[in-house]
């Protein structure tokens, strides 16, 4: 069975499926693993690594595509690398299908067996195969050392021969993956943090880290399982929103992390809050890859709102490629041996994992919430 590691083409993009010691590991375990010349370079993964693994090297994209049995890719393909593919062959990646449901269609109809690791169950098992959380990982760590670089002030308390400086206030808004490596790393700065997330279960991993936890009590259930947070109802939202803005005013740095399952951003940090913010306050919003916290957020923008800077970073962990295209390829490779039987990738729709992951199989979208993706960008469209 060939595996094929094409070269990323999305803009920005530098990450690589599949490094060198996954390929190892691939080919030991029967595969026979093709990789696109210079496919690892932005990532620091030479060609000769690739060739010393008993991988081969290709230099045409589109065969490459054409002749494998499984393609391993970090983002959603291209049109034209769909167009590409065989009828009949596995994808493995994070296809964030229910943002990109155009490209779910897509691979639908070209028969492709599809799926989408950041859709992974989020349980014991499928820890070492979840993407989602290694990327939210670095996202949460790259944050906070943007938030310190913008900001006007140290990070940590400081005495000095002209006097004492007092550590930089941080509040985290998410405690998931995200957050909660937020936390840890603003506080390895040296910063007084203070955190919140709508799941009052997740106190204790707050304080665990080094944060304080604030927020309110809810009138309703936001866990969603997985996890994952539900939306709030409205009353709790109303609340949440005065506390936030409590909150927000006295901080020196905001870091938003919170998404709906994980994959679009609720709106919970509004003009208004940003105009409560001390001059010269830092907001740095993670879930700008989906939409923003920040009602004023620009996603892959820096914007400078009454002295408080929004930073809405896109792909961060594409910023870090050597250690994100690692963790990433022991991820896939964890799903690919985890299913692996006579050195041939197993379909098993009755699994846990592959049921949650499994986004089109046999020219059919097969998961339900993206088919109602789909629907309704048609009907947006019409």
């Amino acid at each position: 069975m060939k595996i094929a590691v094409p070269k990323e083409t999305r803009a920005g993009e530098r990450r690589v499926a599949l490094v060198p010691e996954s390929c190892k590991k691939l080919v030991q375990a029967g595969y026979a693993v093709a990789v696109q010349s210079g496919a690892g370079d932005a990532a620091h993964y030479r060609d000769d690594a690739y060739a010393q693994t008993g991988a081969t090297l290709e230099t045409d994209a589109a065969a490459l595509l054409g002749s494998a049995d499984f393609v391993c890719k970090v983002a959603a393909p291209t049109a034209a690398e769909v167009g590409a593919m065989r009828p009949g062959a596995f994808l493995l990646g994070s296809l964030m299908a229910l943002r990109t449901p155009d490209v779910a269609a897509a691979l639908a109809a070209r028969g492709i067996t599809a799926f989408s690791t950041d859709a992974i169950p989020r349980t014991t098992r499928a820890q070492a195969m979840d993407t989602l959380s290694s990327m939210a990982s670095i996202a949460g760590y790259k944050g906070v050392l943007l938030a310190a670089e913008a900001l006007n002030k140290y990070f940590p308390m400081l005495t000095t021969a002209a006097g004492m400086v007092f550590p930089a206030k941080v509040f985290v808004i998410g405690a998931a993956v995200a957050g909660l490596q937020a936390i840890a790393t603003a506080r390895r700065l040296g910063a007084n943090v203070f955190a919140t997330d709508v799941r009052p279960e997740v106190k204790e991993q707050i304080e665990s880290v080094g944060a304080k936890y604030v927020g309110i009590e809810l009138t309703q259930e936001a866990a969603a399982g997985g996890g994952y947070a539900k939306e709030l109802s409205e009353a709790d939202k109303l609340r949440q929103r005065e506390m936030l803005a409590d909150q927000c005013a006295a901080a020196d740095v905001v870091i938003t992390t919170a998404l709906i399952g994980g994959v679009f951003a609720p709106r919970l940090v509004t003009a208004d809050i940003v105009r409560r913010m001390q001059p010269g306050a830092v907001l740095v919003d993670l879930a700008a890859d989906g939409g923003g916290n920040c009602e004023l957020s620009k996603p892959g923008e820096t914007v400078v709102v009454n002295g408080v800077t929004i930073l809405a970073p896109l792909n961060l962990a594409a910023t870090m490629p050597t250690h994100a295209s690692l963790l990433f390829s022991r991820n896939l490779t964890s799903f690919l041996t985890t299913f692996t039987k006579d050195k041939t990738f197993v379909l098993d729709r009755d699994d846990d994992i592959q049921q949650g992951a499994l986004v089109t199989h046999d020219g059919a979208v097969v998961n339900p919430r993206v088919r109602e993706a789909i629907q309704a960008a048609k009907g947006k469209a019409s």
